[in-house]
């Protein structure tokens, strides 16, 4: 099946990823044939160069680069922090503020342990309440996010959620199960995580660049559990 491209030009292109489906080969692919890699360089009939990964479990905008110069140039500007993205992600609690900022270092994921700077921004645009018991509360909160990381550690936006007693929801590693099974009773069994937008320069041009992807699907479900005013400026 093709993948969705949402910008495309000579040098690079942007991909709408579906939650599930692995970007590229790996030691955790575990027996996996099908990565978004392999179909985009069917589909475009080139080779690729991936600027940057999503986890399987999380959907939405992935830039690829479509020649080895443009692939350097993006990376650099990634790793320069020049490159604006943000995430849409459900977590459980409601915040006590509407924006707050997580810094907390993170370790580079197994094998890795040497903890390294990790900041994340984050802006709370919805809260709902769900008739579903909770520990010792006769209801259930949870909070629409939206995340903006300054940093790119592994799996950081999921384990800063955790670090914070806001563990992002459809999350097996790093979640709370109870809230996840709250939310699969409502039919929405994916991790609630989507890169919604992505805005750079143009490495060739200057141009600015600015790619937004409304989330879709069981994220749509979610989305409908918050407040109609709230939600629907999103999609």
């Amino acid at each position: 099946m093709n993948l969705e491209i949402v910008h495309h030009d000579a040098r690079f292109v942007v991909v709408n990823k579906p939650a599930g489906l692995m970007v590229h080969d790996s030691a955790l692919a575990r027996g996996e044939t099908d990565f978004a890699a392999e179909r985009l360089r069917v589909q475009l009939g080139c080779p690729i160069f991936l600027v940057h990964r999503l986890d399987r479990a999380t959907s939405g905008a992935l830039l690829v680069a479509l020649d080895r110069d443009t692939a350097s140039a993006l990376g650099k500007a990634w790793m320069a922090g020049e490159v604006e993205k943000s995430y849409l992600t459900v977590c459980r609690g409601w915040p006590a503020e509407d924006q707050f900022t997580i810094d907390h270092p993170l370790d580079g994921g197994p094998g890795k342990p040497q903890k390294k700077p990790a900041i994340t921004r984050f802006e709370t645009l919805a809260r709902c309440e769900l008739a579903i018991a909770s520990a010792h509360h006769e209801t259930s909160r949870y909070a629409l996010l939206r995340a903006m990381p300054e940093t790119g550690r592994f799996r950081q936006i999921r384990r800063h959620l955790k670090h914070a007693f806001h563990h992002m929801i459809g999350d097996t590693s790093h979640g709370d199960g109870r809230h996840n099974r709250n939310f699969r009773m409502q039919g929405i069994h994916r991790m609630l995580l989507h890169c919604e937008t992505l805005a750079f320069a143009h490495p060739h041009t200057g141009e600015r660049i600015e790619v937004r992807i409304p989330p879709e699907g069981e994220f749509t479900r979610a989305l409908a559990l918050f407040e109609t005013q709230s939600s629907a400026a999103l999609v």
